[in-house]
């Protein structure tokens, strides 16, 4: 046989020239079948995306609404949710812009997107989309890029971040172009215009769905961090409870609304409370200014633990009770006169006081004030002050009379069988020559139960009687008992008594007095 070709015969040239003929005819009832399924699709695609823009619209007009009414508070997601719609119609309007610009390229001017009358045209998609210099292929390219990028940036959820951009996934498989095409020539060469039209349709269908996935997280994110509430209260919280006259009162108004069903939780100092209806209670067991710190934790709407911190001052005053009789307001001159001085509702360390009349002076002591007036029979007048909102205001003037010290008594003191000092006063009661033996001298002072006031003794002198009846007065060494007042208390019996007389003593206001009292001592 010859190693050339064998040359076909005419019959077997006509049974080839029909099979082709019939693979063709085969093939073009296949494409009418497939083209038909394409506009299937893009019908339901169709629908689909405008359900998806009615409900977009919804929500769009569901922000404006909102945002009327409380602008500072939707503000932010409201221009992001205006930002997004903005997007989404440019790129959704230049799909539908490419749309019609391939069916009539395929069908004419009269051309229906719905209603394609060549289907199979296949120059139409490459034609608007591939020709060289104004082809839209790389354009939309960018779009759907851009579109892309600047959506997913929007979304706080990852699997929708992950959704959306697989949606817009601008990449080519490799595996399936062998021939290196860019993404607009995969999408677009020699396509049918019906698969074009579809394709474009599914990309407004995807460019609606990210919308919508957006629109829904912002609408979300305005009630997010908000608490939810149920019930709602007004509370006026004054700055103080306690005011005085002249000053202010000032209270803070507000409506407070609360979850009855979810409590927050309480820190105080940094230490959870338990409390019931948020009423809080602290013993004061000290005066002075304090601080209440702390802070409450409260799930939002998003799940997210909201943290509030608080800080209260208050003041803790001692209880007073102001009670005055007008015929004791005195005060002695040349000695140190405690006095308290208070004004209910503020610390002791907020109040002063001073002498408004120059008869002596008013230092500060703790727990009180030292008044010490210069001249008898001028009063003192005390003007007290107190410091309110930052500023010092007078709480009044208060007058007290100023009078001589009184005459102090005389004792003895000495100590008792257990060890323990006392006063011996006479007034009939006896005093062992033990103990007045161990006595060194005399005291004066005035101790009334009121006053505890010593005073100097400078001299005095003592009276005993002798067998037949006579007076013998004995000098005393200044307070102490001079050697002969002592040796004549040594030949004193029992029963026998003396006298002390001729107190000369000088007190804390260094006036010198001869004390009119006598102090009778019995012997035991």
């Amino acid at each position: 046989m010859s190693a050339g070709k064998k040359k076909l015969t005419p019959r077997q040239r006509m049974i080839n020239l029909m099979y082709i003929v019939l693979m063709a005819m085969l093939a073009l009832n296949v494409s009418s079948d497939v083209l038909n399924g394409f506009t299937i699709v893009d019908s339901g695609l169709s629908r689909s995306t405008d359900n998806a823009t009615k409900q977009n619209l919804e929500i769009f007009q569901d922000f404006e609404a909102q945002m009327a009414k409380n602008p500072e508070k939707v503000g932010e997601w409201y221009a992001k949710a205006k930002r997004v719609k903005e997007l989404s119609d440019s790129a959704y309007n230049y799909a539908e812009e490419l749309k019609v610009r391939m069916v009539r390229e395929a069908d004419g001017k009269k051309a229906d997107v719905r209603d394609i009358k060549n289907k199979e045209d296949l120059e139409a998609a490459n034609f608007v989309m591939l020709a060289p210099g104004t082809g839209e292929g790389g354009k939309l390219y960018e779009v759907i890029n851009n579109y892309r990028d600047q959506v997913v940036s929007m979304i706080s959820d990852t699997v929708q971040q992950r959704i959306i951009s697989d949606n817009f996934d601008t990449s080519v498989p490799q595996t399936e172009n062998p021939l290196g095409k860019n993404w607009q020539q995969y999408n677009f060469e020699n396509m049918p215009v019906v698969a074009a039209v579809t394709l474009l349709t599914k990309f407004q269908n995807d460019v609606r769905y990210a919308e919508g996935e957006i629109l829904h997280d912002l609408i979300v994110n305005i009630d997010a961090t908000d608490v939810r509430v149920n019930e709602l209260s007004a509370y006026v919280i004054p700055t103080s409870q306690n005011v005085v006259r002249g000053n202010t009162f000032g209270a803070r108004i507000i409506m407070a609304a609360v979850d009855t069903t979810q409590r927050p939780n309480i820190y105080i100092n940094d230490q959870l409370v338990e409390i019931e209806n948020g009423w809080y209670e602290v013993p004061c067991n000290s005066t002075g200014d304090f601080t209440l710190n702390g802070y409450l934790e409260l799930n939002d709407g998003s799940g997210e633990t909201v943290r509030r911190d608080f800080s209260q001052k208050y003041t803790v005053v001692d209880p007073i009770a102001t009670v005055s009789a007008s015929m004791m307001n005195v005060l002695y001159a040349g000695y140190d006169n405690p006095i308290a001085i208070s004004v209910p509702g503020v610390p002791n360390n907020k109040v002063s006081a001073r002498v408004a009349n120059g008869n002596g002076t008013l230092r500060p002591v703790a727990g009180g004030f030292i008044a010490h007036p210069t001249k008898v029979g001028s009063d003192v007048v005390i003007a007290v002050s107190a410091e309110q909102n930052g500023r010092s205001q007078s709480m009044g003037e208060y007058t007290f009379r100023v009078r001589q010290l009184p005459d102090p008594t005389p004792f003895i003191e000495y100590k008792d069988d257990k060890g323990v000092t006392q006063r011996y006063r006479g007034g009939g009661t006896k005093l062992s020559k033990q103990a007045l033996m161990g006595a060194e001298g005399i005291i004066a002072a005035i101790d009334d139960g009121l006053l505890n006031i010593g005073f100097r003794v400078i001299s005095f002198e003592t009276v005993t009687f002798d067998n037949m009846g006579n007076a013998m007065p004995e000098l005393s060494n200044g307070a102490n008992f001079s050697e002969r007042q002592k040796n004549t208390f040594r030949r004193l019996t029992r029963g026998k008594r003396f006298y002390i007389s001729s107190v000369k003593a000088v007190g804390p206001d260094g006036i010198e007095r001869q004390l009119p009292s006598t102090l009778e001592v019995i012997i035991n």
